[in-house]
Parts: structure tokens; sequence; C-alpha cells
């Protein structure tokens, strides 16, 4: 079933591309929206099967290219099924929002339909080449939704730098994965068996160059200081769509290479360069939030907090690596917090995205300086919006709290310089979020340009369905975590205990 849950919205996807007559955008979004909702419903019933403490599941191998060691190999744990949720919910939250959408509909479908199966395919991937096949195409995938429905010019350039970037780290991840190839006797590609036989074990510097081209790869697309700066401009331009599974879901094939390569195939080169990536995650957590302090523009300012939290996430995993003055507790606990701030990220910050795209079809520009006052006239958007905002920030209730708990609390005990000044980013987080609030909700109503207030429009009710249950499901982690943290705490300890052989 597995299988099935990747390659079905590809599968319509290209059914929908060569149908041979032209169809109205109403079946084409009716059919994308199905598609994703069928997809979600099957993730649940694998989620429903799933053994909490009985490792790698659901798995298929088949060989592919065999002279090569190359096979398709799929399979979840707990490392990866809580993103392949993820990665359904936001699809169809994308869908049922993208049901306005006017412009050329039929392709834009089939874009996202296409990044679906790439984003699962990857989560799901056991073979380094397999997981680089879905990593490079989904690229092109998002390149392709920037440039052609982004902001004109500004957009075309921002899709450029995008793939420039992301292209150039997908090489460096290649190169990493061919040298793991290299050291593996038999040479294989299987993310299993390289794990299993520790390939680079003593191997000193060969493997400390392994790791680095594997960790610039997986750093572009997380992204971390200092290879952050394509994400300000492709989230600017990008439709709303594209930026919330940009931010949700493709920033998470970083972090999630982290996890499920780099530390386990690779323990002692990762131990011995753990303090790096420690000080890549403060200094990413704090500047993210620097940055985005000083943004005027409310998309720009999200973005940023795209830096800030993904650098908790590189914080967490580096300190998973320190074997020093901690224990594997504290260890799991900081491998747990990361993958829950990748899940929580992606519901959090796709929904502010979204919201994002409800400003900008209203006023048509995201400059908050433009807009003031809009808790009154428009109550449902203003209140959305700040729970989102206030959710994000790490407020008890949602599982931003409890990912960020997690993180600093299994990180603080051997990295506590580190740990204390990535918190100065919540404060920071905070503050900026605050600012944004008080400057469009509150006070007496202000509108771009000509706008009246009565032409505004608060939230519709598919914008709402889209967004709200993102938040909601925020809501019943930071609630009730044992639901997710059941399946992701037997993983955690596994891969620390992989870390620390």
């Amino acid at each position: 079933m597995l299988t099935l849950v990747v390659f079905l919205p590809l599968l319509v996807c290209v059914v929908l591309w060569l149908w041979p007559r032209p169809l109205p955008d109403r079946v084409c979004t009716a059919v994308w929206t199905a598609t994703a909702a069928t997809d979600l419903a099957l993730v649940v019933a694998l989620w429903a099967g799933f053994d909490t403490g009985g490792g790698l599941q659901y798995e298929q191998r088949t060989s592919w290219i065999p002279g090569a060691g190359v096979s398709y190999h799929v399979g979840v744990d707990g490392l990866s099924l809580p993103l392949l949720a993820l990665t359904c919910l936001l699809f169809l939250a994308v869908a049922v929002y993208s049901l306005r959408e006017t412009r050329r509909v039929r392709n834009y479908a089939c874009l996202f339909l296409f990044l679906q199966s790439m984003s699962l395919g990857l989560f799901a991937a056991l073979d380094l080449i397999l997981f680089f096949v879905f990593f490079d195409l989904s690229i092109v995938g998002m390149f392709f939704v920037i440039a052609g429905w982004g902001r004109g010019e500004q957009g075309r350039a921002a899709a450029l730098k995008f793939f420039l970037y992301t292209f150039i780290g997908s090489l460096a991840l290649l190169l990493g994965f061919i040298g793991l190839f290299l050291a593996a006797d038999p040479h294989t590609f299987d993310m299993v068996e390289l794990a299993a036989g520790d390939p680079l074990v003593g191997r000193g510097t060969y493997a400390g160059l392994v790791l680095l081209a594997i960790g610039i790869g997986l750093a572009v697309k997380t992204p971390t200081v200092p290879f952050h700066t394509w994400l300000p401009p492709a989230h600017t331009e990008a439709p709303a769509a594209g930026s919330a599974i940009l931010a949700g879901v493709l920033l998470k094939m970083g972090t999630y290479g982290f996890v499920r390569i780099a530390m386990p195939i690779l323990p002692g080169s990762w131990r011995d360069h753990a303090l790096v990536f420690i000080v890549v995650g403060a200094v990413s957590a704090v500047y993210g939030a620097l940055v985005a302090l000083g943004q005027t523009d409310f998309k720009r300012m999200i973005a940023y907090t795209s830096v800030n939290h993904m650098g908790y996430v590189i914080l967490a995993v580096g300190a998973a690596g320190v074997l020093a003055d901690t224990d594997t507790q504290a260890r799991a606990l900081a491998v747990t917090g990361a993958v829950v701030q990748m899940v929580s990220h992606g519901l959090l910050t796709g929904a502010l995205f979204l919201l994002c795209g409800v400003l900008h079809d209203r006023g048509g520009t995201y400059v908050m300086d433009a807009y003031s006052g809009l808790a009154g006239p428009f109550p449902r958007f203003a209140g959305v919006t700040a729970v989102a905002a206030f959710a994000s920030l790490g407020i008890p209730g949602f599982s931003g709290f409890i990912a960020e708990f997690q993180i600093f609390t299994g990180s603080l005990g051997s990295q506590a310089t580190a740990t204390a000044v990535a918190v100065t980013g919540i404060l920071l987080t905070a503050a900026l979020f605050l600012r944004a609030l008080r400057s469009m909700l509150l006070g007496p109503t202000r509108l771009p340009g000509s706008i009246r207030a009565g032409g505004f429009g608060d939230l519709t009710t598919t914008e709402a369905v889209s967004i709200v249950p993102l938040l909601g499901v925020a809501l019943v982690i930071g609630v009730l975590p044992r639901l997710l943290l059941d399946v992701v705490e037997p993983a955690g300890r596994t891969l620390a205990e992989l870390v620390a052989r």
C-alpha cells in the first residue's frame, strides 16, 4: 500500500495531463482535491496499522539498477510516518485553498500532484539514489510553480535562484552518496544496509569529506545560515500555495535527510563534527529571528522565521551527537523534539503562508504598514491569524511548545551555552509576531489604496476549511502529544543508539 500512497498523485497527474479534451477548471481542482483526500485516508490507514515498536514497516524492495547496487526500497518508521501524514494533510489543504485559482488550473493541479508524489517518495525512500531522484525532481516541480505562478519577472528570477542554489546542493549530496557507495563492502546504496554496516568507521578524513558533501546538500535545502539566501525571494514571489508547500514540506527534506542518512550511516563522523551543527543551529535560530524582526513585508517575515525554526532542528540533531555530559534519554529526547518540530513547523507555517495569500488577494500587498485595524471589520481573518502567530511562537497548548520543550530539554545538558543562545530566538519571535499583529490587526482601520472596508472581505468558507484544520491538528498535538510521540519516540531512541555505537 505504501507504493500506492507514493504514486497515486503521480498517476492522476499523468492522466489529467494527457486527457485529450479540455477540462473545466472545477473538474481539475475537484480531481486534485479528491486525490489528495484519498492519499490522506491511505496514510491514516497506514498509521492505524503501524506497530510503534516494530521498526521499519510496510517495506517493499525490488531491484532497480542491479549493476550499481540501486533498488526500489521503501518503508516507514517513526521518523518518516509523521512526515508522510504532514505531507498529505498540507497538500489537501493547498488543494482546497486553490479551488479559487483561475490561472492555467490544469497545469497548476498537475504540478502539485507531481510534487506530492516526489515528497512522499522521498520520505519513504530507503535507497540513497531513490532518495536523490525524489529530492532532485521536487526542485524541478517547485521551480515551475514559482516561475509560472509567481509575480512576473521577479517570480522567474526568484525561481531561477531557488533552482540554482538547491540544484548545486543536490550535486554535493550526490557526491556524498557516491562516497558512501564506494566505501561499502559490498557496494550498495541501500540505507538500511549502510546503517548496519557503518562503512566509514575509522576512515577519518574520508568520512569527514563525505559528511561535508552530504551536510552541504541538506543544509541548502533546509536551509541554514549561510545557505539560506534563496529562501526569502522564493517565498515572497511564489503563490501562497507554493509557499505553503515549500516551507511545510520541501524544507523538511533537508532536516529529514540528517536524521535518516547522516546520523545513522555516519555516526562516528557525526559525533566528531557535532559541534559544527550545534553552532550552525544556534546561529540560524537567532539570525533568522533577528532578520525577521526587521522585515516590513509580512510574507518575507514568515519566510525568515523558517530559518529560525529549522535552526532549532539542527541544534537538536547536533546535540544528539554529543556523548559527553549526556545520556541516551537526553539524546533521544532531542531527536524526538526535532521530528516534532518538523511536523509543527509544517502545520503552522503552512497556515501562515495561506493567510498571507488571503491578505494579498484582498489588498494586493504584503507590506504590514499598509494595513491597520483589521480585527474590527474582518474578525475571522484576524482571529485565525492571531492563533497561528501565537502557536508559531511556541505558546503552551500547541505543537510548537511540545517540540521546543523537547529540543531544549534534550540539548541543555551537554550544550548549555548554545541552547541558551538559541532560546533567545523565542523572545525575538514573540517580538516580531506581536509587532506584526499590533500593526495589522489593531488600531483604526486602514487598507491599501482605494480599497474600502466593505469590499475587502473576511475569510471565506473555502479559505477557512483549508487553514483552520492545520491549526486544529497543531492544537491536538499540543494537548494530546502522545498521539504523535508514541510513534516518534521509539525511532528516536533507536537513532540515538545508532549514533552512540
